[in-house]
C-alpha cells in the first residue's frame, strides 16, 4: 500500500469538504473514528482468542508428551 503523504491528505480533505460540506465534515470524521476503533477492538479480540487457543494447544501437547 503506497504512502499517501501530506499533499495526498490535503487533496482528500478538500474533496471531502466539497462533497460533504463544512457542517457534515465533523460528523463524518467522528463516524470514521468510531468505525476504526471498533475494527481495531474486534481484530484485537480475535488475535487474543487465537493466541489463547494456541497456548491451550501447547499446554495439552506438553501434557501428552510428559505422559
Amino acid at each position: 500500500m503506497p504512502n499517501i503523504g501530506v499533499p495526498g491528505l490535503i487533496i482528500i480533505l478538500i474533496i471531502a469538504l466539497i462533497v460533504f460540506g463544512p457542517s457534515k465534515l465533523p460528523q463524518l470524521g467522528k463516524a470514521v473514528g468510531q468505525t476504526l476503533r471498533e475494527f481495531k477492538n474486534s481484530t484485537k479480540d480475535i488475535v487474543d482468542e487465537v493466541t489463547e487457543e494456541f497456548k491451550l494447544d501447547d499446554k495439552e501437547a506438553d501434557t501428552k508428551k510428559k505422559v
